[in-house]
């Protein structure tokens, strides 16, 4: 059995019948559930149990999930996978904007919400815990100093060099395209020139990779956009 399958998830949102399916999906699938209605109800479950990961519906009632997922990364490192309507793109970039590690789009498969949440239990183990420090192996990220350092070696990158590698890091190999990146990083909702991102990849795979015009680690997926590869 995956060892994530072990894990407490906190599901919340709104709607009883769709905490009650995700819930009986999970449980089915070994893992421990806890349900919340409202961001209240999910602040005080985060504050009195042991929880791994949370699924976290965007529109709530009182508190909204975009008001939580700040909530939970003022505090910790904690995975937070959101739940958008169809057409919630500006909550969706906002989520991700505040450090939520991945979003399902309503109505969703419990199957994919399943596997999005063990990709992301198992990418948690990439990220240092309490510090907020994000590590993969040689190269470790620190939000809090802004600091890069790469097999053992100090790295000085600009302001957007570093925001746009944390971003990548956060989500390891899931592809972006150049807009959701101008929109995640850069927070343009509507950007038509997209070649600072293709710059910006550049520049970073000049002070990062070992062989620039071969990159390992930020690659890019053609007629896509990019990567981080561990």
């Amino acid at each position: 059995m995956d060892s994530t399958a072990t894990a407490q998830i906190l599901v919340v949102d709104d709607e009883p019948i769709v905490r009650d399916v995700v819930c009986r999906y999970l449980e089915r699938e070994s893992f421990r559930t806890i349900e919340a209605a409202n961001g209240d109800e999910a602040v005080r479950a985060l504050e009195a149990e042991d929880v791994q990961l949370v699924v976290l519906d965007v529109m709530l009632p009182g508190q909204g999930g975009l008001e939580v997922c700040r909530w939970i990364r003022a505090r910790s490192d904690l995975p937070v996978i959101m739940l958008t309507g169809r057409g919630e793109l500006t909550d969706r970039i906002v989520g991700l904007e505040l450090g939520a590690d991945d979003y399902v789009t309503k109505p969703f498969s419990p199957r994919e919400l399943v596997a999005r949440i063990r990709t992301v239990l198992r990418r948690a183990g990439a990220r240092a815990g309490a510090d907020g420090r994000i590590e993969h192996p040689g190269l470790t990220v620190d939000p809090a100093t802004r600091e890069v350092v790469a097999a053992g070696t100090p790295v000085d990158l600009t302001v957007r060099e570093f925001d746009l590698l944390e971003f990548l890091c956060r989500h390891p190999r899931q592809v972006f395209s150049r807009e959701q990146l101008m929109d995640a990083v850069w927070g343009y909702r509507s950007a038509r020139d997209t070649g600072t991102v293709t710059v910006h990849v550049r520049r970073l795979r000049e002070k990062l990779e070992s062989d620039p015009s071969a990159p390992q680690h930020l690659q890019t997926v053609w007629g896509v956009g990019y990567r981080f590869a561990p």
